[in-house]
C-alpha cells in the first residue's frame, strides 16, 4: 500500500479549507442560497476524494472540521461534518471501490466498480443518520413545530382579524408539520448531495484524474433491491407516533429520494429517442416540484425498476473492448 505524499495531503487540506469557507458562507445567507453553499461545500471533498484518493479526502475533512471546531464551536464542526464532509468523503471512497470482474463471473481482463445503486444507498443512509442526530442535539419534536405552527397562525390573525382556526384541524396540522420537516430536509439533502456528487464526477472525468468510469446515468442509477425493505419499514414507522414516529418519517424522506431519483433517471432513459422527450421532462420535474400525484408517479416508477448497473473497464494491461454495464 503506497503512502500518501505531502502533495496530496497539502491538496487535501486545501479543498477541506474550501469546503469550510463554503460552509461558513452557507451560515451566513438567507435560507435558499445558504442550501447551494452547503450543497458547493461537498464539491471540494468529492473532487479531490475521486482524483487523488482517500488520503487526501481524509485530510480534507479533517482539516474542514478543525476549522470549524477551532474557529467556531465543537457542536458545528460536528453538524459540518455529518452534513456534508463525512457523506462527501465516502462517497468518493466507494465510487473509487473496483474489483476483478472474474470475482462476479465476469471476465479476467475487466475491472466491476462499485454500483451505482449502491452508492446511493450508502447516501441515503448517511443522510438518515446526519438527520436523526442533529435532531437530537437541537432537541427536535412537536415542541420545536407546534410553536411554529402558533407563530403562522398568530401572523394570519393579525393580518384578518376575522379569521377563527378549528381546533380540531390545528392540532392535524401540528402533526403533520412535526414528520413532514424531518422527511423533507432529508429528501433534499439526498438530493442536493448527489447532485454535488454528479458534478464532481463530471468534473474529475473531464480533467483525465478519475479513476472511476463515467457512467451512463439514466441506465445505470437505480436503487439497491434492499431499499425498498427499508423505505416500507420507515413507512410503516410513522403510524406509531413519537420517536419512531420521527425515524420512520426521516428514513421515508431519504428513501423516497434515492427513489425519485432512480424513477427521474429511469423516465430519461425511457424517453431516450423520442421526439416529445424534452417537453414531457420538463413538465415531469415542474409537475413533481409543484404537484403531489405526479411525485408519487416518479416515486412509483423508481420503486418498479431497482437494480444494479456495475461499470466494467479493462484491467491496465488488458487489450480488451472498452466500458460496458452489467445489469443484476
Amino acid at each position: 500500500m503506497n503512502r500518501p505524499n505531502l502533495k496530496t495531503l497539502l491538496i487535501g487540506a486545501l479543498a477541506g479549507l474550501t469546503a469550510f469557507l463554503l460552509m461558513l458562507g452557507a451560515s451566513m445567507q438567507p435560507s435558499f442560497f445558504s442550501a447551494l453553499l452547503y450543497t458547493a461545500s461537498a464539491l471540494p471533498i468529492l473532487l479531490v476524494g475521486l482524483g487523488w484518493g482517500n488520503a487526501a479526502a481524509i485530510a480534507a475533512v479533517v482539516t474542514a472540521a478543525a476549522l470549524g471546531a477551532t474557529l467556531f464551536s465543537p457542536s458545528f464542526a460536528l453538524i459540518m461534518t455529518l452534513v456534508t464532509l463525512l457523506p462527501a468523503g465516502w462517497l468518493s471512497h466507494l465510487a473509487n471501490l473496483a474489483r476483478p470482474a472474474s470475482e462476479l463471473g465476469g471476465p479476467d481482463h475487466l475491472l466491476a466498480w462499485y454500483p451505482l445503486s449502491d452508492i446511493l444507498l450508502h447516501l441515503c443512509g448517511l443522510v438518515t443518520l446526519a438527520v436523526i442526530v442533529i435532531g437530537v442535539m437541537i432537541g427536535y419534536g412537536p415542541q420545536v413545530t407546534d410553536q411554529i405552527v402558533d407563530l403562522l397562525i398568530a401572523s394570519v390573525k393579525e393580518q384578518q382579524p376575522e379569521f377563527m382556526p378549528d381546533p380540531a384541524a390545528t392540532a392535524q396540522t401540528k402533526s403533520l408539520i412535526v414528520l413532514m420537516l424531518p422527511a423533507l430536509q432529508g429528501g433534499m439533502w439526498v438530493s442536493m448531495l448527489f447532485a454535488a456528487y454528479y458534478f464532481a464526477v463530471r468534473i474529475v472525468a473531464a480533467s483525465g484524474r478519475g479513476l472511476r468510469p463515467r457512467e451512463d446515468i439514466p441506465s445505470s442509477l437505480r436503487m439497491n433491491r434492499n431499499s425498498i425493505f427499508i423505505f416500507l419499514a420507515g413507512l410503516a414507522a410513522c403510524f406509531f407516533g413519537g420517536v419512531p414516529a420521527l425515524v420512520g418519517a426521516t428514513v421515508t424522506g431519504t428513501f423516497g429520494a434515492g427513489f425519485m431519483l432512480s424513477g427521474f433517471a429511469s423516465l430519461h432513459f425511457r424517453t431516450r429517442g423520442k421526439d416529445w422527450r424534452l417537453p414531457a421532462l420538463i413538465l415531469s420535474y415542474l409537475a413533481s416540484m409543484l404537484m403531489l400525484l405526479p411525485a408519487l408517479l416518479i416515486l412509483v416508477l423508481g420503486l418498479s425498476d431497482t437494480r444494479k448497473a456495475i461499470a466494467l473497464t479493462p484491467t491496465k494491461d488488458a487489450d480488451a473492448p472498452k466500458q460496458s454495464d452489467t445489469k443484476i
